[in-house]
């Protein structure tokens, strides 16, 4: 192995495992709270700064109705969480999923699970045909793992959210499942 193939193994993610994943419960507020306030989650949310235990504690509490709310954890501790919620009348075909990996294990398969649970309930448990999702577009990572999953941009949504003082626009992307 080269000295730039050594370099380049020494600054890769290394995987982590096994990640359990699990429904969400009310006790988890306080471990997604803290997750949803570092910078890099933060960052591909349309989260603001400085969510706290109490409101999460009650988005916990009050789910959507059609809701399928998720966490990570590895070796005790919550490194990420997910969401899909299933919309109704004529798009009852159809839900939005969202979700965000701890800053400290971004790139080591946390998401890769979140979203696999999220497609394999979508599509085995719910026979949802459309799942739809937004993605700034400067966040190549998340891109590249929904593209991984049969994700296809389709659309471009300019000034989509504010972020750092200016405007950011995202992707809105989709799989669809015939």
């Amino acid at each position: 192995m080269s000295l730039e193939q050594q370099e380049t193994e020494k600054r890769r993610p290394v995987k982590v495992g096994p990640i359990q994943i699990r429904a969400t419960r009310p006790s988890d507020a306080e471990a997604i709270a803290m997750i949803a306030n570092l910078p890099g989650f933060r960052a591909g949310t349309l989260r603001l700064p400085f969510q706290s235990v109490e409101e999460t504690r009650e988005w916990l509490d009050k789910p959507a109705p059609n809701s399928t709310r998720l966490v990570a954890v590895l070796e005790g501790q919550i490194v990420g969480n997910a969401g899909m919620q299933r919309l109704a009348g004529r798009r009852i075909h159809s839900a939005n999923i969202g979700m965000g990996v701890h800053d400290d294990f971004a790139g080591r398969g946390v998401g890769s699970a979140l979203l696999g649970a999220l497609v394999d309930t979508a599509d085995n448990w719910l026979a949802i045909k459309r799942l739809e999702l937004t993605v700034y577009v400067d966040n190549a990572a998340a891109i590249g793992l929904y593209e991984k999953f049969g994700f296809e941009t389709e659309g471009r949504l300019r000034a989509f959210g504010f972020r750092n003082g200016g405007y950011v626009d995202a992707f809105t992307m989709a799989r669809l499942r015939f």
